[in-house]
């Protein structure tokens, strides 16, 4: 017998293996979920809320988040429905009917601040210098010429206004602003400014006094109770803007506000609309109170039946031998465990009578195994014994296991007194 070949893991190591596994099943269950960038570059030059290039909006987070405010990031429509304050920065070619949608709704829900686009943004290209390339770091962009948007001249009143732009030759010096108790110069000579159609509070204005930023009139043309404000130049905010600190102390005073209007500290940053929307499914809501609860207690008892499953219930059964035994003995076996587990006992009963009859014929010296021969001759030799064909007949017609074993040893027992000595008497020479 071979003693049995030790395990390629130990309890622990296998137990890490698979707590490793199943941390990180989840933490992809989560990641799916949740619709996780995984180092994708879809959306890198666009200008959003988690946008790290001069255009984006990752600064203006960080900088209200400082301000003690709740800063949040929002894939999905549900946010746009806060009762917060709402961030949008829409793209330069949105259409006007959603951006007309979402202020609709928002009238009766809490202030928006609403930052148009500027700048036309792409990703370093192959064209640039191997040393300028190599100092861009992910999500840094290249801005291109500025543009005005044109959806804004197609909202309705009392939010349509024209978006123009202004100053924007290079080498002129850089366009000058002023407002919320602040003043200082855009980044570049480049200037938009609005033209609104209705009535508004300017709240921030060029050196020309061009609007850069206003509010709209909260009962005028049916707007509804909640603030609106439209920052036309969004070098204010972006990060290019928040380079400079007078330019950041005015962003945070738009931001404070709209925030005081409402009496809010919950600040929301959109990004659906610009092309980051995921849609609600039960792997996001499973990590979501208040079911967040319930999917943390499945995985506290997953855990404690893997921990159980490690532990031994009582001692080790190790084998007697080794898997597969060899000779008569072990074939046996094999033969009667097959009849007992198709409960066939009623055939064991002639094929034992028939060999029995070989064997008691083989002690009589008979030439064939005949049941009256065996019986005559036995009738001689053991006067006092039941016959042979009575005891056979009785061990083929027994049906339970019972009857089976106590006929069979009738026989066997008849054999056995054949195979004794006989007594002779006293032996003389």
């Amino acid at each position: 017998m071979t003693a049995p070949t030790p395990s390629a893991f130990s309890r622990s190591g296998a137990l890490a293996l698979v707590g490793g596994g199943f941390a990180l099943f989840v933490a992809m269950l989560w990641l799916i979920g949740a619709g996780s960038d995984f180092g994708g570059t879809g959306g890198s030059t666009q200008a959003h809320a988690a946008a790290n290039g001069l255009n984006g909006y990752a600064g203006l987070v960080r900088l209200v988040e400082a301000q003690g405010y709740e800063a949040q990031r929002s894939r999905s429509s549900a946010g746009l429905e806060t009762d917060g304050l709402l961030v949008i920065a829409p793209a330069a070619y949105t259409d006007a009917d959603d951006i007309a949608g979402i202020l609709k709704a928002r009238s009766a829900l809490g202030p928006t601040l609403v930052i148009l686009p500027k700048w036309l943004a792409m990703a370093p290209t192959d064209r640039l210098p191997k040393e300028a390339r190599s100092k861009f770091k992910r999500g840094w962009v290249m801005l291109g010429a500025p543009i005005a948007s044109g959806w804004p001249e197609k909202l309705p009143l009392p939010y349509r206004f024209d978006h123009k732009l202004t100053g924007g030759e290079d080498g002129g010096a850089a366009a000058r602003w002023q407002g919320m108790g602040h003043a200082g110069t855009l980044p570049t000579p480049a200037m938009l400014y609005a033209e609104p159609a209705a009535s508004h509070d300017v709240l921030i204005t060029g050196a020309d006094g061009r609007t850069l930023a206003f509010r709209t009139a909260p009962q005028s043309g049916g707007a509804g109770g909640q603030p609106v404000i439209f920052l036309a130049d969004p070098d204010l905010a972006n990060n290019y803007g928040l380079a400079d600190p007078a330019r950041a102390a005015a962003a945070i005073a738009l931001v404070d506000t709209l925030a005081g209007d409402s009496g809010t500290d919950i600040v929301t940053f959109d990004m659906t609309l610009n092309g980051f929307g995921a849609s609600e499914n039960l792997l996001t809501l499973a990590f979501r109170p208040p079911f967040l609860a319930a999917t943390l207690s499945l995985i506290a008892a997953l855990l404690i039946v893997g921990w159980r499953a490690f532990q031994r219930f009582g001692p080790p059964a190790a084998p007697a031998g080794p898997d597969i035994a060899f000779g008569k003995r072990q074939l046996i076996a094999n033969g009667a465990g097959l009849i007992v587990r198709a409960q066939r006992f009623g055939l064991l009963g002639a094929p034992y009578a028939a060999l029995s009859a070989r064997r008691i014929a083989e002690k009589l010296g008979l030439a064939r195994a005949d049941g009256a021969a065996i019986d005559a001759a036995l009738a001689r030799r053991l006067p006092a014994e039941e016959p042979f064909t009575r005891r056979a007949a009785r061990l083929e017609s027994a049906r339970k296991p019972a009857d089976i074993l106590a006929a069979a040893q009738g026989l066997d027992d008849l054999h056995t007194k054949l195979s004794e000595p006989a007594s002779t008497g006293t032996l003389t020479r």
